[in-house]
């Protein structure tokens, strides 16, 4: 007998809830077990319902998509979550998939490769809008060959650093340091000038590879 994918929906609009709806309960093998309006209620839906994979929008009221997805795998560090959203810029896609989404498709896609999407992070496998995966290609390939400058980080740019790592906005770190987004705009680009990066994506993974942070942030 063929399992059924249990899926929850998170998106504030019902509109799209309702079309999303509509075409997963039209597809043998999936079943809509839930549906949440934002990300406080989402949490507690994957507590109570346990679905297979999560549907989750990226801006939703009361707690955005990358909140979401932490306190989600805080409580099920299993958790298959898929990014279903319109917004493809570096900061969401690469802290969404940082913080655990395993997949991450924008809502231009076409129904079935939303389908297909479901059904590969169902099996634990990544699921990326070509416009996403080759954004992650050339972060994978855009590595630095310069050596760092003998400008040394401060100690604030070093914190910064970590919490850029953990796949935290500008916003949130200027929360967490107590300090205006405008001063963590100049420190990520005083950091990115130091080490010679490119972009957030590359100071993680140079945090990671220095062991300033780890996967498990």
């Amino acid at each position: 007998m063929t399992e059924t994918i249990r899926i929850l929906i998170v998106d504030d609009h019902a509109v799209v809830r309702e079309g999303l709806r509509t075409l997963i309960t039209a597809k043998p093998g999936m079943k809509v077990v839930g549906e949440a309006v934002d990300g406080a209620e989402a949490v507690l839906k994957v507590i109570s319902l346990k679905p297979d994979v999560i549907l989750l929008d990226m801006v939703m009221p009361r707690k955005n998509g990358l909140e979401t997805i932490k306190d989600i795998r805080q409580n099920d560090p299993d958790a298959q979550i898929l990014v279903l959203t319109s917004f493809d810029d570096d900061e969401r896609v690469f802290s969404a998939i940082k913080a655990g989404a395993l997949g991450y498709l924008l809502k231009d896609s076409s129904p079935q490769q939303l389908l297909q999407a479901i059904h590969d992070v169902y099996q634990g496998q990544s699921s990326l809008h070509p416009t996403i995966a080759l954004k992650v290609i050339r972060e994978l390939n855009q590595s630095s060959n310069q050596p760092p400058t003998e400008s040394p980080l401060t100690s604030r740019e070093v914190e910064v650093l970590k919490l850029v790592a953990q796949g935290l906005i500008n916003e949130e770190i200027a929360e967490e340091l107590s300090i205006s987004k405008w001063t963590v705009r100049t420190h990520v680009r005083n950091i990115l000038g130091k080490l010679h990066l490119a972009n957030r994506t590359q100071v993680a993974l140079y945090a990671l590879r220095e062991g300033l942070a780890d996967l498990d942030n």
